[in-house]
C-alpha cells in the first residue's frame, strides 16, 4: 500500500512537473496574434538574444520591424509582451499599477541578493521606504550635497593630469567614471570613502559593487528560475543552494552578495555609533553627517514603529542605492564623452559655455542646473541612449492595456488595446520610446543635443509620456520611477564641468563598442568583455 501511494505521489510529481514545464506549448493565448520574431531556441525562446551583449540592436530591431507592441517567447514557450507604446506605459506605471507589479511570485534574483530594498519591495512596504527617502533626494538636499560632488570632481581632475602628458595621452576613461561615481555616491550616500583616487586599488565592498552586473549578465537562465524557485524554497535557503552550484560564476554571484551584505552591516553600525555621539561626531565624518545614509538613520530614530526601516531594509537600501546610481551614472558619463569625442563642434560649444559661466570658480547649484546648452547634451544623451534598456512588470490578473496608435495583427485586423492574460511578463522598452518617431520625429535616432533648446514636438506632450523627466522613459515613471534622477544629473553635470574646463577629448584608433547589460558598458572592440573606453586627453591651455 506504501508502496503504492509513494508511486502515485511521485507520478503525480512527474506530471504536475512536465505540465509546468510544456503548458505554454500546448495551450493558447490572446497574445499568439501579435506579431513577433520567430523563437530561435525551444526551451529559451527569445531570451538569449534580448539579454547578450548584442541585445541593444536586437531591441531596436523589435520596433523597427514589429512596432510598439510585439510577442516575444520566454522559456519554456512562455509569452512576453514588449511595449514602446506610451499609452500602455502610462496605464502600466501610473493608471493601473497595482495590476503589474514587478514580481508575482514570493521573491526574485535581485530581492534574493539584495533584500528588501526599494528596488525590489512592493505596496505599503515600498511607498513607506519612499517616505522616510524622499527628504535626502530634494532639491534643497542636493544644495548642500553640491560642494562635495566638488571636492572629489577636482580629485578626479588632479590624477587624470597627473596622467596626461605634455601632448596628451590616453587612457581608460570609463574606467575613471566608475571610480568618480562610486565614490560620489560612497561620501554622499553612505558617508564612506571608497577610493583615494592615488592608486588603483577599492576595497571589497567597492569590488563586489563594480562586479555585481557584469557577474549577473553571465547567469541569466540560472536568474530567470529563482522566481519559480522561490515558491519552495526561502530566500536564504536557496541563496545557500546557490552557493554550492556547479556553475562558478552563479557560486561568485552568491559570494558577491554576501560581500555586500556583511560590510554594509559593518558601515550601519559605525553610522550608529557615530550617532549616539550626537551631530558633532557625524559633522567630522566622510559625508559630513549630510549623507543619505546618516540622515535615513535619523529619521529611523523617530519615525513609528510602522514606519521604521529595519536592520535588513537598510542593508538592502544600501546596496540598491550604489548599484542603482553607480554603473548608470559612470556609464552615461562615458557615452557623453564618447559623444563629444566624436562630435568636437559639440565639444567646444559646451566647453565655451561652461568656461563663461565658471570663470574660473564651482558654479551653485542653481547655476550649474540651468546651463541651456549642458542641460541639453545630457537630455540628449539620455533620450537616445537610456543606460537601463527596459524594466519588466507581471500582469496580477487578466486586463488589457490601451494603445497610442492602433497596431495590425497576424490576422490582419487592427487592434486598438492589447489583451494582458494573468502572469504575462511585460517588458517596458525605454529606449523604444524615447525614440519613437511618430512622438519625435524622423530624427528620433539621431543625436541632436540643439532639438533641446527649443520647444518639444506637440506629439511629446500629447502623447502623456509618464516619464519623470523631461518626457523621457529614462527614470521610469510613476511611483516607482528611479528615486535618485536629480542625484544623478548632478553628478553628471560637476563631472563634466571640471573635467571640460581642463582636458579636451578625443577618439583613438581603438574601437569603441557599446554592449548590453542591465547597464550599457562600453569595451575596447567587440571580444572583449572588460569595461573599458579609451579616448585622448589634451589638456585645455
Amino acid at each position: 500500500m506504501a508502496d503504492t501511494l509513494f508511486l502515485g505521489a511521485t507520478a503525480a510529481a512527474v506530471v504536475a512537473t512536465l505540465w509546468y514545464i510544456f503548458q505554454a506549448y500546448i495551450t493558447s493565448s490572446p497574445l499568439d496574434n501579435l506579431p513577433g520574431p520567430p523563437s530561435p531556441s525551444f526551451f529559451l525562446g527569445n531570451v538569449i538574444e534580448v539579454t547578450d551583449r548584442n541585445s541593444w540592436k536586437r531591441w531596436k530591431e523589435l520596433v523597427e520591424a514589429y512596432g510598439p507592441v510585439s510577442r516575444l517567447q520566454g522559456m519554456f514557450g512562455t509569452r512576453l509582451l514588449h511595449i514602446s507604446d506610451p499609452k500602455s506605459m502610462y496605464s502600466v506605471l501610473i493608471k493601473d499599477v497595482e495590476l503589474f507589479p514587478k514580481q508575482n511570485a514570493p521573491s526574485d534574483e535581485m530581492h534574493m541578493l539584495l533584500g528588501p530594498g526599494l528596488l525590489t519591495t512592493e505596496g505599503a512596504q515600498n511607498r513607506k521606504q519612499r517616505k522616510l527617502m524622499n527628504p535626502v533626494f530634494s532639491v534643497a538636499h542636493l544644495r548642500n550635497m553640491t560642494h562635495i560632488f566638488y571636492g572629489i570632481a577636482h580629485k578626479l581632475q588632479k590624477a587624470m593630469d597627473a596622467r596626461v602628458g605634455k601632448d596628451g595621452g590616453v587612457m581608460d576613461v570609463n574606467g575613471w567614471m566608475a571610480r568618480t561615481t562610486l565614490e560620489m555616491l560612497g561620501q554622499a550616500g553612505l558617508g564612506y570613502s571608497f577610493d583615494n583616487f592615488m592608486d588603483d586599488s577599492t576595497d571589497s565592498y567597492g569590488e563586489s559593487l563594480k562586479m555585481f552586473f557584469p557577474v549577473l549578465s553571465t547567469i541569466t537562465p540560472v536568474a530567470l528560475s529563482i522566481p519559480s524557485l522561490s515558491y519552495i524554497f526561502p530566500d536564504r535557503l536557496l541563496k545557500r543552494l546557490l552557493s554550492l552550484f556547479p556553475q562558478a560564476e552563479v557560486r561568485r554571484m552568491v559570494a558577491i552578495s554576501d560581500t555586500m551584505e556583511r560590510r554594509s552591516m559593518e558601515i550601519i553600525s559605525e553610522k550608529k555609533h557615530a550617532l549616539l555621539k550626537g551631530d558633532d561626531a557625524l559633522v567630522h565624518q566622510i559625508g559630513e553627517g549630510k549623507d543619505i545614509m546618516s540622515l535615513l538613520l535619523k529619521a529611523n530614530m523617530v519615525a513609528s514603529d510602522a514606519e521604521k526601516h529595519t536592520d535588513e531594509e537598510l542593508v538592502a537600501q544600501m546596496s540598491t542605492f550604489i548599484l542603482g546610481g553607480m554603473d548608470t551614472t559612470s556609464n552615461a558619463l562615458s557615452r557623453i564623452l564618447h559623444l563629444l569625442a566624436q562630435h568636437p563642434a559639440v565639444q567646444d560649444k559646451l566647453r565655451a559655455e561652461i568656461a563663461e559661466a565658471c570663470e574660473g570658480e564651482d558654479l551653485a547649484y542653481d547655476e550649474l542646473v540651468k546651463l541651456p546648452y549642458l542641460e541639453a547634451v545630457c537630455r540628449e544623451t539620455l533620450r537616445l541612449y537610456a543606460p537601463v534598456q527596459f524594466i519588466n512588470r507581471s500582469a496580477a490578473k487578466d486586463t488589457t492595456l490601451p494603445l497610442l496608435k492602433p497596431i495590425r495583427t497576424l490576422d490582419g485586423s487592427a487592434m486598438t488595446e492589447v489583451p494582458v492574460p494573468r502572469g504575462t511578463m511585460v517588458l517596458l522598452h525605454l529606449t523604444g520610446c524615447n525614440t519613437n518617431k511618430d512622438l519625435w520625429g524622423d530624427d528620433a535616432e539621431e543625436w541632436k543635443p540643439e532639438r533641446w533648446l527649443g520647444k518639444v514636438p506637440p506629439a511629446v506632450d500629447d502623447a502623456r509620456v509618464p516619464g519623470v523627466y523631461s518626457n523621457l522613459m529614462t527614470f521610469s515613471g510613476g511611483g516607482r520611477a528611479c528615486i535618485g534622477f536629480k542625484f544623478s544629473q548632478l553628478e553628471m553635470k560637476v563631472v563634466l564641468a571640471v573635467l571640460l574646463s581642463a582636458f579636451k577629448f578625443e577618439t583613438t584608433e581603438k574601437p569603441i563598442t557599446w554592449n548590453a547589460s542591465a547597464v550599457l558598458y562600453p569595451t575596447t572592440g567587440e571580444e572583449s568583455t572588460k569595461p573599458e573606453m579609451i579616448l585622448k586627453l589634451t589638456k585645455v591651455a
